[in-house]
């Protein structure tokens, strides 16, 4: 029997037996492990289908008798990294894969999920134990859609395509055929209760066959991709490994002191003044102590230094001592065996890195609202492992590294502390593909780095903090990186106009290709 009805004015011809609805809620199926949010998923399915049905009648003006509602057991309660997907629904009738898997960091798992990534990737998958939970759904889901065009996307904490992670996941994942299809770069995901906590996440769509759209959201920008990498940026399959050693041709760069002492030989300006009045001999061993923080604000802390100090001169220093065997009870006190060896000589750090002399400083976590991260040289100073020490770096050196080209790859390259940078010597300094500059060029470029911090200097009362706020940035350092930046990009040979910070990294990836390609 046909049936006519009128819809805007145009005539929809139809058969009475054939429903309009093409997409039902029996399309749909699902794995979650708690019992109380499975039931939640089948009810807001259940409502989902009853809103859209009432749409459907409201837009082509026919009755459809859709109640009551059918059953639904297509939610299946249990984990999903322990549940053979094939028993829910055969990938022959599955079209699309999309899910929010739980965001768990490598170092937060507890032993449950320590095991399913064990039991997802294998003994032999490299650097497992280093991936986040959240990269047990990819795996699961490449190895399930072998053989098929189905598409899936996840919604995922941006760490996965950051720092060592990209080499440790991607890679394995795109040698066994696995392909981005397209990806929403990171955003901030904000939860709706009255804490109002968040993550910063991104959107990752991947295949193994069928046509690929190579499409990249950053924000409100459209990327139309001839390939999405593992970085999601679009560019060649490079895989940047973490490495001991710089690819070029540069000075080795270290972190600073690491104390492991209960915050003992650590004090304030107003603490250390008032121990010295109760020890004034200890004033001789105090120094000041930087880290990302100090540095970049200009307020530090203070280090009591007595790793130098002769057991003679302790002796006559009783509030030393008792400092002393505070920083020992703590390390004692510890459930790491190192540690607990560390209590030998408490006196002395964890780590030591005191260079003589001028030394230049990169904070290891930088907010990413400032175009540039800031660096600096400082003299006779103590850092903390929270900030990069370069002790033999010159103005060139200085120049590159606070280049628009050196922070393009950091941005591509680093971790991320939440949104932050996380500014990490194997993975961002030790890959990073120098030039190679005429002495023209590098002359040009020491010039350009003295204007920069002759353009701080014009600010003594302020902060680094305060100097390259994005609102607050004075116009002369402001012009005076936009120098800095064109001199490097010259010595890359890198055209200066419509040439983005995409193109840049792009072709930072085919210099560090051929550079490592001639190892």
């Amino acid at each position: 029997k046909v049936i006519s009805q009128l819809l805007g004015g145009q005539t929809m011809m139809g058969f009475e037996e054939i429903s309009p609805i093409k997409v039902h809620i029996h399309q749909f199926y699902g794995i979650e492990i708690n019992d109380f949010a499975a039931t939640v998923a089948k009810t807001a399915l259940w409502i989902a289908e009853a809103q859209m049905m009432n749409e459907t009648e409201r837009i082509i003006q026919f009755n459809n008798d859709y109640l009551p509602l059918k059953s639904y057991n297509n939610i299946t309660e249990g984990n999903a990294l322990r549940i053979n997907w094939e028993e829910i629904v055969p990938k022959d009738r599955l079209s699309y894969i999309i899910g929010n898997p739980p965001f768990v960091g490598a170092r937060m798992m507890d032993a449950e999920q320590k095991k399913d990534i064990l039991d997802v990737f294998g003994a032999k998958w490299k650097n497992a134990g280093n991936l986040d939970y959240v990269a047990c759904w990819y795996k699961k889901a490449s190895d399930y859609i072998t053989g098929t065009n189905i598409c899936c996307a996840l919604v995922s904490t941006n760490s996965i395509c950051q720092g060592e992670s990209v080499a440790n996941l991607w890679k394995p994942l795109f040698d066994d055929g696995t392909r981005i299809n397209f990806a929403y770069r990171t955003f901030r995901w904000d939860s709706e209760s009255n804490q109002k906590a968040h993550v910063h996440c991104i959107i990752v769509s991947f295949c193994k066959g069928g046509k690929r759209k190579n499409i990249i959201f950053d924000n409100a920008r459209i990327i139309n991709a001839k390939n999405i990498n593992g970085y999601l940026i679009d560019s060649d399959n490079v895989w940047i490994e973490s490495r001991t050693k710089p690819i070029c041709d540069v000075p080795e760069i270290g972190i600073g002191n690491k104390p492991v002492d209960g915050g003992n030989y650590l004090f304030t300006e107003e603490e250390m003044n008032s121990f010295i009045k109760i020890e004034p001999k200890s004033s001789n061993y105090f120094k000041p102590f930087y880290g990302a923080y100090e540095f970049i604000n200009r307020k530090p802390r203070y280090c009591l230094w007595l790793g130098e100090c002769s057991p003679a001169e302790l002796k006559s220093m009783p509030q030393c001592i008792k400092v002393i065997e505070a920083v020992r009870d703590f390390r004692l006190s510890s459930k790491s065996p190192g540690t607990i060896r560390l209590a030998e000589k408490p006196t002395h750090f964890h780590v030591e890195n005191m260079p003589k002399g001028s030394i230049m400083i990169i904070p290891q976590v930088s907010s990413e609202r400032r175009k540039y991260v800031p660096m600096g040289f400082m003299t006779d100073v103590m850092c903390s492992d929270k900030v990069r020490l370069l002790p033999n770096a010159t103005l060139y050196h200085f120049g590159i590294m606070e280049s628009n080209v050196h922070m393009a790859w950091m941005r591509a390259i680093c971790c991320r502390l939440k949104s932050d940078y996380s500014y990490t010597i194997n993975d961002v300094y030790n890959n990073f593909p120098w030039p190679t500059p005429t002495p023209e060029q590098q002359a040009k470029i020491e010039q350009t780095a003295q204007a920069i911090l002759d353009a701080r200097a014009l600010y003594p009362d302020s902060s680094l903090a305060n100097l390259y706020d994005p609102v607050l940035m004075p116009p002369e350092l402001l012009k005076a990186h936009r120098e800095n930046d064109k001199a490097v990009m010259q010595a890359y040979g890198f055209p200066i106009k419509d040439f983005t910070e995409s193109d840049c990294v792009a072709e930072l990836f085919k210099m560090y290709k051929a550079i490592t390609e001639k190892e």
